[in-house]
């Protein structure tokens, strides 16, 4: 466990009732040290040990799914994850696959469309995690770049928020100086969050880039509950362009709510006028279905999400879209609010088809996306 530069502090949205030790937890003094501290923060939080079972088979004792995950957003789990590094494996869509890693597991932020939670490693203990052994991961992580040889992405955000629990853990004051010194590693990380103070002194030399998952305003108060709102992403947002970081930003899922044509116009102008956003990806909604199931029990099976779902059901890789026809009616009005507002914008779409791209006239960018350089 290296050692992080920082003290730790407590997320603003991340409200913990129990913390879990699980495997791994004490395998260390520095383990049982950087918990410690952690733990100290929430002195009256009900600490479990379970120090023999890993961090993926931590029983929440709640029956139904959705009793799962709220009790599971409220539980922090301390572990070890032994196959961190991995490559994606999408089929189905125009998704180039890249490498990510996860020093955390899951989220406590509360989007009620979340994909996350329907996923088969977060389905039945949706804890939020921490892992420990993060030296073992950037390890990993220099053997596979080194192999590539040449500069590659490590995509932090596939299975987790990237920066919601990095005041807690200080993990950013390791992996941005080693992607920053590392020959051919390079980091994309990908949050919601709207703390970034612990990022701005750092020397990152380009090699972090980070990117924000936005929605107009009122979409996000509708849809992500628990949630920093979008005013303090943008602030951190230009924060961090202000101090060199390349910035991202992804509009995903778009939903379509009653006058969305005007929100998401708006709001693609407001983005690109304030903020020097590199690249833009966009995307529908994408879901699982125990995921789908999930968010009509907090919304209803009418919400402006499934009534727009596609009624031919899930698609080869297993996730629910809209239909075809309105994804590209809903790509195009933002694609040309970008290219109105700074036409230099790099411009993506996640999950799609090529029938899509090809609709839109930007083919040629496929595999240009958020998660990969």
């Amino acid at each position: 466990m290296p050692e992080t530069a920082c003290n730790p502090r407590r997320p603003e949205y991340f409200h913990v009732e129990r913390i879990v030790l699980a495997k791994g937890s004490n395998s260390s003094t520095k383990n049982i040290c950087f918990v410690e501290d952690i733990c100290r923060l929430y002195p009256n939080t009900e600490i479990i040990d379970h120090t023999n079972i890993p961090h993926n088979r931590i029983d929440l004792q709640e029956n139904s799914p959705a009793s799962r995950l709220d009790r599971g957003k409220r539980t922090l789990v301390f572990g070890e994850h032994k196959s961190a590094v991995r490559f994606s494996e999408e089929e189905g869509n125009t998704c180039p696959n890249y490498w990510h890693f996860s020093p955390y597991g899951f989220c406590f932020y509360g989007c009620k469309y979340c994909y996350l939670s329907g996923t088969k490693g977060v389905w039945h203990s949706p804890t939020v995690k921490i892992f420990l052994n993060l030296d073992e991961i950037l390890d990993a992580i220099d053997k596979t770049a080194c192999r590539t040889g040449k500069p590659i992405a490590f995509y932090l955000g596939k299975l987790q928020d990237g920066l919601a629990l990095d005041i807690l853990t200080g993990y950013s004051q390791i992996l941005i100086p080693f992607f920053a010194n590392h020959k051919f590693a390079r980091q994309v990380i990908l949050t919601k969050s709207g703390e970034v103070s612990q990022l701005l002194d750092l020397d990152h030399r380009g090699r972090t880039i980070l990117s924000w998952s936005v929605n107009p305003p009122e979409i996000a108060s509708r849809f992500e509950a628990n949630v920093p709102p979008i005013e303090s992403r943008l602030r951190a947002m230009k924060l961090c362009a202000g101090k060199g970081y390349p910035v991202r930003a992804v509009i995903m899922p778009v939903i379509p709510v009653d006058g969305w044509e005007k929100a998401y116009a708006d709001f693609t102008r407001k983005l690109l006028s304030e903020v020097p956003i590199e690249r833009l990806t966009i995307g529908g909604i994408c879901i699982y279905r125990n995921a789908k199931e999930l968010m009509e029990t907090k919304l209803g099976r009418g919400n402006d999400i499934s009534k727009n779902i596609d009624k031919s059901g899930f698609a080869g890789d297993g996730r629910a879209r809209y239909p075809r026809d309105l994804r590209i009616k809903i790509y195009c009005r933002i694609i040309e609010a970008a290219r109105e507002t700074r036409p230099e914008t790099e411009l993506a779409l996640c999950l799609e088809e090529y029938q899509v791209w090809k609709a839109l006239g930007i083919e040629k960018s496929i595999g240009s996306c958020n998660c990969v350089l």
